[in-house]
Parts: structure tokens; C-alpha cells; sequence
């Protein structure tokens, strides 16, 4: 038995390295650097003060005077990870410097030219994507404790001060909550593969309890992230230039392309952990929810994306879990399913109060405190979806994947 145990170990360790996923943070990027080599101090010195810069209306300025560097010397794959981080913070500030009524339609080609490189190298798109704002950017304040919010830190702002800190590291705590869960969709896959009912039902009881555990750290959300100022102030800097009225053309990314280009911004579908649950619960959504799902799977890190792709090509489990005529197995399935429609019913209700009831307080109210309010996106996401109806849609097609119970008399 232990000998066993071992070896599904030493399996799971392998499936989960082959993807450059982390038995300890999941798709986290662990321990992510602080510092890129000297030669591009200039990048550093402008995203250290990056909050500061924006709100005094100097970060365009002081961009603009930027040498153009080239990115001949990010050697390895955090290093160029860091620098994809540090460029899309200063392109995302000084894009939308002026707020959403003046948004800047060229990016400089010292910013574009590199931007663009460290891109291609990485595979991701030319823009904040999930993997900047959360995946890499956390730390620490002391290794030996506990990873809880009072002991992390990010490394790199925009305005929003303690509101945007918290929305940055609570959902780096989502992705931690996470970990069991991706865990178990591998032991899951295996399971079917060596036909270990035993296995998959442990599998099936630990994916539940980590998207349980997920729903509960979400909810951190209230103690740590204020609605106005994540309404009025944070969300600009996650938006982008498609799918958006403020910048319905796109963007011009100088001396990469005369024709602008269009990318979306930050998204919560771009966190790869409820796509592998999709994958794997065998989950299917509407056709423009699952062609905006698609979508997003281009703004993740390819060896993310191939992780899901590995899910969609494992065994059915669906299927399995009819075939056995196991009842326990379909009560497990079940509840997995449920577990992960009430997560999404939740996201709703965190939605709703930090974009829909905002909103309309915004407008009865416009706080002399916060910048003027942003109109282009009221009923969008960042991402640049109808975020209500398309969150529902989501939860819906969830609740349609419960079995009947009928079926464990099978």
C-alpha cells in the first residue's frame, strides 16, 4: 500500500512539473523574483514608483524618456516572467494615465518594441494579463510562516492603495485554495486510467473540499477590498482595448504594427484552475460564454493551456461515473459539481456588489474623493464581457451537469 502511494506520488509530481505547475502554490509562480538585471534599471526605477507616478500625471513623461532597451539579457524564465510583469504595469498606467475619457492611443515603441519581445518569448499576449497581476506578483514577508494575507505582499501597484492589495492577494489566496483541487484532478485521471474506484472517490471528496475552500477565501474579499474604490479607481487599469468603448479601435504598439491591436484585459477566466475543472467535471458551456472561455485560454502561459488541453484529452469522467453504476461515485461526482455551481453563484454576488451596486452608488453619488467615474465599462467586465449575464450563463451550465439519481440504479 505504501509502495503504492509512492508511486502515484512520483506520478503526480511528474504530470504536474511536465506543465510547470507547483505541488506547493499550483499555478502560482513560486517565490517570483523582485529584481531584473541591471541593465534594465530604467524599467525598475519607473514600476517601483508606479502609483505615484500616475496619480502626480508624470509616469507618460517620464516613459517617454525611457531608453529602448532590448531583452537579449532575461536569460531564464523568471527573469523574462518579472519583465512581462514590470512592462504591462507601466503599459496599463500609462495608457490610462488620463482616466477612460483620454485614454493614450499609441504605446511608445521604447515600451511597445520590448513589451512585444518578452511576449513572444513567453507566449502570452502584450498586455496585463492574470498571470502579472496575481500569478507573479506576490511575496512573502516571512518564508517561514504561514502563506495568509498578513504575511504577503505584492510587488507592484496602481492607484488604489490598501483596496488593490487586497484584491491582488486575495485572489493569490484563491489560487492557493486551488492547489488540493488540481492535485486531485490528476489523481482523478489516473484513477480512471488504473480503474481504482477507491482512488477517484478520494480524488473526487478532495476537489470538493478545495473548491469549498476557495468559495470561503473569496469571500475575504469584503474585509479587504473597498466597492468604490475598486469601482472608481482600480478597475481602469485592468481594462483593454477590445471589446471596449473607450478605445474602440484598439491600440497602436509603435514600430511593431501601423494598425492597432486589439487584446482584453484582466480576467478572472484567465486563472486556468476553473477551466481544468471544467475539463474535468466535463462541464459545457453556451456557445459565446465557451468561445470567450477559449479565448482566454490564449492569454495564459502555454504550459498552463496545455495542462487544460490534457484534462479535455483524459477519459471521460462523466462518462466513467455513468458506466460504473457506482452510486457513490455519482453522489461524489455530484456534489463536486454543485460545490463548484455554488462558488460561482458567490462570484455573482461578489460581482454584483463590487461592479453593479457601485456602479448605481456612484452615480447617485459621485464622491468628490474618487476620479470621475467610469461610464465605457459599466455593464462590462475587464475583460470586456456582459459580466452578469455572462457569470450566470456559467453558473447555469454548471447546475446542468448533475447527474440524475436516477442513474446510480443503473
Amino acid at each position: 500500500m505504501e509502495c503504492q502511494s509512492q508511486n502515484l506520488k512520483a506520478t503526480l509530481s511528474l504530470s504536474l512539473g511536465r506543465f510547470h505547475i507547483s505541488e506547493d502554490y499550483g499555478f502560482l509562480l513560486p517565490n517570483p523574483l523582485k529584481k531584473l538585471p541591471d541593465h534594465y534599471r530604467p524599467w525598475m526605477e519607473i514600476a517601483n514608483k508606479l502609483s505615484r507616478l500616475i496619480e502626480s500625471h508624470q509616469l507618460q513623461a517620464h516613459v517617454n524618456k525611457m531608453p529602448l532597451l532590448n531583452c537579449e539579457f532575461l536569460k531564464s524564465h523568471r527573469e523574462q516572467r518579472l519583465a512581462h510583469m514590470v512592462l504591462s504595469f507601466i503599459t496599463m498606467g500609462y495608457i490610462w494615465q488620463e482616466g477612460e475619457t483620454q485614454p493614450e492611443q499609441v504605446l511608445p515603441r521604447n515600451l511597445a518594441l520590448p513589451f512585444v519581445e518578452v511576449s513572444r518569448k513567453l507566449g502570452l499576449p502584450p498586455i496585463l494579463v492574470h498571470t502579472d497581476l496575481v500569478l507573479t506578483n506576490w511575496t512573502t514577508k516571512d518564508p517561514e510562516r504561514l502563506l495568509d494575507i498578513r504575511n504577503l505582499d505584492i510587488l507592484f501597484s496602481f492607484p488604489g492603495g490598501e483596496s488593490l492589495r487586497g484584491f491582488i492577494l486575495v485572489t493569490v489566496l484563491v489560487e492557493k485554495a486551488a492547489v488540493p483541487g488540481i492535485k486531485a484532478l490528476v489523481q482523478g485521471v489516473n484513477a480512471i486510467l488504473q480503474a481504482s474506484q477507491d482512488s477517484l472517490l478520494q480524488a473526487l471528496e478532495q476537489l470538493k473540499l478545495s473548491i469549498q475552500d476557495i468559495t470561503r477565501t473569496l469571500g475575504q474579499m469584503h474585509n479587504y477590498v473597498d466597492p468604490d474604490i475598486f469601482y472608481a479607481v482600480i478597475r481602469i487599469f485592468l481594462s483593454g482595448w477590445k471589446d471596449n468603448p473607450a478605445m474602440p479601435v484598439g491600440l497602436i504598439y509603435e514600430g511593431v504594427s501601423s494598425e492597432p491591436l486589439k487584446y482584453s484585459g484582466g480576467s478572472a477566466a484567465q486563472s486556468t484552475v476553473f477551466h481544468a475543472f471544467d475539463e474535468f467535471l466535463g462541464i459545457c458551456h453556451s456557445k459565446e460564454s465557451g468561445d470567450f472561455l477559449l479565448r482566454m485560454r490564449d492569454y495564459m502561459p502555454p504550459s498552463h493551456k496545455a495542462f487544460i488541453e490534457e484534462m479535455q484529452a483524459a477519459p471521460s469522467l462523466r462518462h466513467h461515473v455513468l458506466s460504473s453504476g457506482n452510486g457513490q461515485l455519482l453522489t461524489a461526482y455530484n456534489k463536486c459539481v454543485e460545490a463548484l455551481a455554488e462558488l460561482r453563484s458567490y462570484h455573482i454576488t461578489v460581482v454584483t456588489k463590487y461592479l453593479v451596486t457601485a456602479a448605481a452608488k456612484a452615480k447617485s453619488r459621485k464622491p468628490s474623493h474618487l476620479p470621475e467615474l467610469p461610464h465605457a465599462l459599466e455593464e462590462k467586465g475587464t475583460g470586456g464581457t456582459a459580466v452578469l449575464s455572462f457569470l450566470k450563463s456559467v453558473r447555469n451550465k454548471t447546475l446542468e451537469a448533475i447527474l440524475p439519481q436516477r442513474d446510480r440504479e443503473r
